[in-house]
């Protein structure tokens, strides 16, 4: 098993890139098809992610907008 700082620098070099992405979601600001899925903030991040997987070597997701929402689980 790799630490975090070996996965990093994997994840740094697959993307030549040492973007990080926020995933600090708010609803109200969400595409119309996204609010209407059972999980949008699983389901927005989850398009976030795949549109950016292959630039960025790091996602950060804020815990207290998750909590907002209580969509914790959604993490």
């Amino acid at each position: 098993m790799s630490g975090f700082i070996e996965q990093l620098t994997r994840a740094w070099q697959r993307s030549d890139s040492l973007a990080c992405v926020g995933l600090d979601p708010d609803i109200a600001r969400f595409p119309r098809h996204i609010g209407a899925e059972p999980s949008p903030l699983f389901q927005f991040n989850k398009a976030i992610i795949d549109a950016t997987a292959d630039l960025v070597c790091a996602y950060k997701p804020q815990f207290a907008h998750y909590a907002a929402y209580r969509a914790e689980d959604q993490l």
